[in-house]
C-alpha cells in the first residue's frame, strides 16, 4: 500500500499537514489538490482544531503543479471547480493557516504560500515565481496578492524574471515572518500555532474573518466594515469579561522574553 499523500498529525488544537510526494517534489497533481482541500474541509469539522500549519516533506514545499499532468487536463487553474479548488478550499478554512516553507516554493507552490495567513521558512526556502517563464498565467492569486504583500515594484521583479528568492531576503521583503534553521523551523511553527490557539475561539475565527473581508475591499469600506463587526461583536461583552481577560493577557506578557 503507498503512503498517503497528505499526512495530518494533531498537536492538541494544532493539526501539522504535511504534502507528502517528495520524490515529485510535492508536484500538485489533480489527487494531491483534491486531498488538501478535502483535509482542509474535514480539519474545519474538526471540533478540536484551531490552528493549522501546512508544510511538505523532503527538499520541497511544494514544486508547483504537475505540469505532465496539467498538459493534459489543462492549465486553467483558477476556474477548477469542486473538490480540486485550491484557492477557496483554503480560503473557507475559518482557522489561521501557517505556512512552513521548508523548501522550493514555485509558481503553483508559491501560490499555495500565498494562501496561507503566516508564512515562516526555513533556511532553505526558495520561492519563485515562473509563469512567465513557462507560458502559463496565474490562476490562485499570485498576481493580486504578492504585490500587496510586498510591493509593486518587487513583486514585477519577481514575475517578470522568474529568478529564485532566498529565504533571508523573503524575511527581509516582508514575505516571511522569520528564518529558522531547517531542523527548527516546524517545531517554530508549532510553537506560533499554539499561542494562537490559545487566544479565545470565537474571537480567533471573527477577526480572521475581518480581516480576509476587509482586505477585498478598499480602504474606506474595510474600515466600515470593522466598524460594523465591532458593534455586533461588543453587544456581548462584558467589562467584567474583559477585565479577567486583561489580567490574562498581563500575566503571559511577564512571562514572554522581548
Amino acid at each position: 500500500m503507498s503512503d498517503p499523500i497528505v499526512l495530518v498529525e494533531k498537536d492538541g488544537p494544532v493539526a501539522i499537514v504535511t504534502l507528502n510526494r517528495p520524490d515529485a517534489l510535492n508536484a500538485l497533481s489533480r489527487a494531491l489538490r483534491r486531498e488538501i482541500v478535502q483535509t482542509f474541509q474535514k480539519l474545519a469539522q474538526d471540533d478540536d482544531v484551531r490552528v493549522a500549519v501546512l508544510t511538505g516533506a523532503g527538499r520541497a514545499f511544494t514544486a508547483g503543479v504537475d505540469l505532465k499532468e496539467a498538459g493534459e487536463t489543462g492549465f486553467a487553474l483558477g476556474v477548477d471547480g469542486g473538490d480540486i479548488d485550491l484557492a477557496r478550499g483554503l480560503a473557507e478554512f475559518p482557522w489561521p493557516i501557517i505556512g512552513a516553507i521548508n523548501g522550493f516554493a514555485i509558481t503553483g507552490g508559491f501560490e499555495l504560500a500565498l494562501m496561507c495567513d503566516v508564512l515562516l521558512a526555513s533556511e532553505n526556502a526558495k520561492f519563485a515565481d515562473t509563469h512567465a517563464r513557462v507560458g502559463i498565467m496565474p490562476g490562485w492569486g499570485l498576481s493580486q496578492k504578492l504585490s500587496r504583500m510586498i510591493g509593486t515594484s518587487r513583486a514585477k521583479e519577481l514575475s517578470f524574471t522568474g529568478n529564485f528568492l532566498d529565504a533571508d531576503t523573503a524575511e527581509r521583503w516582508g514575505l516571511v515572518n522569520r528564518v529558522y534553521k531547517a531542523d527548527e523551523l516546524l517545531p517554530a511553527a508549532i510553537k506560533l500555532a499554539h499561542d494562537m490557539a490559545s487566544c479565545d475561539a470565537a474571537m480567533l475565527r471573527k477577526y480572521k474573518k475581518v480581516i480576509d473581508e476587509g482586505f477585498a475591499l478598499n480602504f474606506g469600506d474595510a474600515m466600515k466594515l470593522e466598524v460594523t463587526r465591532s458593534a455586533e461583536h461588543a453587544a456581548g461583552v462584558t467589562a467584567d469579561s474583559v477585565e479577567a481577560a486583561r489580567k490574562s493577557v498581563t500575566e503571559r506578557g511577564r512571562g514572554q522574553k522581548g
